[in-house]
């Protein structure tokens, strides 16, 4: 290590656990972060503090006004720029001899594998269900452990999966629950402390990993409260009958995905997008940003009433998103490239 080095990390290098080797060790590691946001944010900052050698992370959406309480990477000025881009400029001044990788793109089974296998762990930092099952299935055929964190309002919870003789996200939750029964933090909201506190946690387990220290997540699911400040934890055992690491049979999932209000707002500009809104007509007649118009309880007998142009993505839109994740979802199981406004119309109205 040079003088330099020695000075930058000092603090951590006279942990006995970590030492000179250690940080060595980390300056020859790699970790992949899936998303920037709330849980991405900190987990990005503190690995490339720390000094992983090559961090990348994988991020396709812009900066809205509503992601600066919690998403700790941008400021006010980065409002409407792209993620990856304001991300890559902060990371590379957090720490210049880090090698920070962006990939500007969304996340997905066709490329979640190739991803993966070029880094030693990932952090998952996303924060739809169908994400974290395509993370985790890669994980697990790729041999990269997963560092898994989820937040609601006021709580959360982490694990690492997919680790040698661990379990995988599948042995917990085998399936995704049903679109819109659990909110994400556009639907649900967050108090911004919350997914900063869990994506440290995610960046502490993922260097307690590339060191080969301490007692990692493994089997064991953490669960803390911050409203009643509980720490719980569970054991969380590998299912021998697991869809991925086990025995079962997979069931294919189908990713959605969502659409920023941002990202909508220049995709209406340039007219390359067909919209549907999923609301009911009451909710229709008081305020609309255009589209098609077919109830979520009607749409799939009403199929046969859309054609989007073949180039065209079908966006679908209701008031706070939890409908139009059903029915996104639902147009996607039928061959439909289709996607979910995140946050709904509401969102939409917010943008500045």
């Amino acid at each position: 290590m040079t003088p330099a080095q020695r000075q930058r990390y000092a603090r951590q290098i006279q942990l006995p656990e970590v030492g000179e080797s250690g940080q060595e060790r980390l300056a020859e590691s790699s970790c992949l972060v899936v998303g920037t946001g709330g849980l991405g944010s900190p987990a990005l900052h503190h690995l490339v503090a720390s000094g992983v050698g090559r961090v990348g992370f994988v991020e396709f959406d812009t900066v809205d006004v509503t992601n600066l309480h919690r998403q700790t990477l941008f400021s006010t000025g980065d409002i409407g720029r792209p993620k990856a881009e304001a991300a890559l400029e902060r990371l590379r001044a957090v720490n210049p001899e880090v090698t920070v990788e962006c990939h500007p793109k969304r996340l997905d089974a066709s490329n979640a594998e190739a991803l993966l296998a070029g880094y030693d762990v990932v952090v998952d930092g996303s924060d739809t269900f169908a994400t974290r099952y395509v993370v985790n299935d890669a994980a697990v055929r790729t041999g990269t452990p997963d560092v898994f964190a989820s937040v609601g309002p006021f709580s959360g919870q982490a694990s690492v999966f997919a680790a040698e003789g661990g379990p995988c996200y599948r042995c917990l939750f085998p399936e995704p629950p049903p679109p819109g029964l659990i909110p994400n933090c556009a639907d649900g909201g967050v108090l911004g402390v919350v997914p900063s506190l869990f994506g440290a946690i995610q960046a502490s387990e993922a260097l307690k990993l590339l060191l080969g220290i301490g007692e990692p997540l493994v089997g064991r699911l953490l669960m803390i409260d911050l409203l009643a400040v509980e720490v719980r934890e569970i054991g969380v055992d590998r299912d021998p009958q697991c869809p991925v690491c086990g025995l079962g049979r997979l069931a294919e999932v189908v990713d959605a995905g969502e659409v920023s209000p941002g990202d909508l707002r220049d995709r209406l500009a340039s007219g390359d997008v067909h919209l549907l809104d999923v609301r009911e007509a009451s909710e229709r007649s008081a305020d609309h940003i255009g589209g098609q118009h077919i109830p979520l309880g009607l749409l799939e007998a009403r199929l046969f009433e859309l054609h989007p142009l073949a180039s065209d993505e079908i966006v679908v839109y209701c008031k706070a998103g939890g409908r139009s994740a059903q029915a996104a979802r639902l147009l996607a199981e039928h061959g439909h490239r289709a996607s979910s406004l995140r946050g709904g119309l509401d969102a939409f109205r917010r943008l500045p």
